[in-house]
């Protein structure tokens, strides 16, 4: 069928390959298959994926950018390691970040503030079948968003850089269930409080949400050793 100049279908989009490589690999960051420290095997990598090491080159550069990984000399790729010192900072700074865009973006239209709510509906369904990998995407997403509707180039800038960094830390706080549950808990009043347009409400609890951040991965390290 040939279709007339002004009806013409809209493309079909493809995601580059070095983009969906970044993905790939910012998850098995994230979700600790590829640990802090560790040497990121190009070859290793590129044949488990199915790739030249190219995109997988491309993806490393992105990943550096964001603060996941080092390019050291001799060794190559490195999957970063934070202190527990730059964790507790970086956290500081977010907790205040997102507690300022908390007390503005309740200022947002009503359909804004719907598109948050609907991600909180779709994360809270993937919290119930305890599918912790979609279900930390759409936090992610979420938290993204309410910082979006403050409408501050610089708060989001900031609030990009710092998130990227911290995404590994963040999804190991929710390894055990108890802790899983108390975010969800906290998500559930940031969006009452964001419906409501409460904003003294939201900003507090987006404070309180990243300053539990901590204390929960601090639970699970000391699980983690009592294991041993």
């Amino acid at each position: 069928m040939v279709y007339p100049s002004s009806d013409l279908p809209p493309p079909i989009s493809r995601v580059p390959l070095h983009e969906e490589v970044t993905t790939r690999l910012r998850d098995m960051i994230v979700e600790d298959i590829l640990k802090p420290g560790e040497r990121i095997q190009e070859l290793e990598i590129a044949s488990q994926l199915g790739v030249s090491r190219t995109p997988i080159r491309e993806a490393l550069k992105v990943l550096a950018s964001e603060g996941l990984v080092e390019m050291l000399p001799l060794r190559g790729a490195v999957v970063k390691a934070f202190t527990a010192k730059d964790a507790q900072d970086m956290l500081k700074v977010i907790a205040q970040l997102e507690a300022l865009a908390g007390s503005e973006a309740c200022q947002a239209s009503d359909a804004d503030i719907a598109h948050v709510l609907s991600l909180h509906a779709d994360m809270k369904l993937h919290y119930q079948q305890r599918n912790r990998h979609d279900y930390f995407a759409l936090n992610q997403q979420i938290h993204n968003a309410i910082v979006s509707l403050a409408r501050n180039e610089t708060l989001s800038s900031l609030h990009a850089i710092l998130s990227k960094r911290m995404r590994r830390i963040r999804y190991t706080g929710n390894a055990l269930p108890s802790n899983w549950d108390e975010a969800m808990q906290e998500h559930e009043e940031m969006a009452q409080a964001l419906q409501a347009r409460d904003a003294a409400r939201l900003a507090r609890t987006m404070r309180q949400h990243i300053e539990n951040t901590w204390p929960r991965i601090a639970q699970v390290k000391e699980k983690a050793q009592e294991a041993i």
